[in-house]
């Protein structure tokens, strides 16, 4: 008896859920170049979701973790424990808010800004590696690729 051919999933052609395979692990390889530049100095051991967390208060000094939780829609136990252990290694700084003392505002320290700017550049430098090479027309049509991808999974929630 002849083997048949899987031509729909082997015809040359990315299957289905090999988009979304390619897509994590270009975000992997990516998260992995990026916090290579942290390696070796004081604050080598910033995570993901620390630099999530750096870039979100260098955005908007000043704001609360309740603001971070709405923005962000992570667990409120998660932030807090991320952002306790930012203030510890003097990332994160926090002042009581003056209006409702109940509330605690959250800046960058000078060093979670460095760390921060770091991180940025790093992230310009990876972004324009990755897609070295493409003309404009590529890039434009790349970025409406994915932010279709990016709709049809909202859709999906």
């Amino acid at each position: 008896m002849r083997k048949s051919i899987d031509i729909v999933n082997h015809g040359g052609g990315l299957p289905e859920s090999g988009v979304l395979e390619l897509i994590h692990a270009v975000m992997h390889r990516y998260r992995s170049q990026q916090y290579r530049a942290l390696r070796g100095g004081p604050h080598g051991d910033v995570t993901h979701m620390d630099s999530k967390v750096l870039a979100y208060f260098g955005r908007n000094p000043g704001a609360t973790q309740s603001d971070l939780a709405q923005h962000s829609g992570r667990d409120k136990a998660q932030l807090a424990r991320l952002i306790k252990g930012l203030r510890e290694r003097g990332l994160l700084a926090a002042e009581v808010d003056e209006a409702d003392r109940r509330n605690v505002r959250l800046s960058l320290t000078p060093e979670g800004s460095a760390i921060q700017r770091s991180l940025q550049r790093q992230a310009r430098r990876l972004s324009d590696q990755a897609v070295a090479g493409f003309s404009e027309q590529e890039r434009a049509q790349l970025a409406a690729l994915l932010e279709r991808v990016n709709d049809n999974l909202q859709r999906g929630d």
